[in-house]
């Protein structure tokens, strides 16, 4: 028996399930650094002058949503916790 055949074996849909997770988590730092260097380097009225005014309030609604569900995964996390 092979010495990588230790532990559960993973199904197709849970290697996606973790790539795609680590491409989510790549993303999010991503956007974070983005974001920081935006703040750290521009005043808030100047980016909303040179935003584009539409894709700047559907980015808002996007990140939105994305937080919306992160602090349910985060409550999820919480009453499991609690248990």
């Amino acid at each position: 028996m092979s010495k990588l055949n230790k532990g559960p074996q993973l199904d197709l849909e849970e290697m996606r399930l973790i790539a795609d997770l680590r491409i989510m988590h790549a993303k999010v730092h991503e956007l974070f650094e983005v974001m920081s260097g935006l703040k750290r380097g521009h005043e808030e009225n100047h980016i909303r002058r040179y935003a584009d005014h539409k894709m700047l309030e559907k980015d808002i609604q996007r990140v939105d949503e994305i937080y919306l569900w992160f602090v349910r995964l985060k409550e999820e996390g919480l009453k499991l916790r609690k248990k």
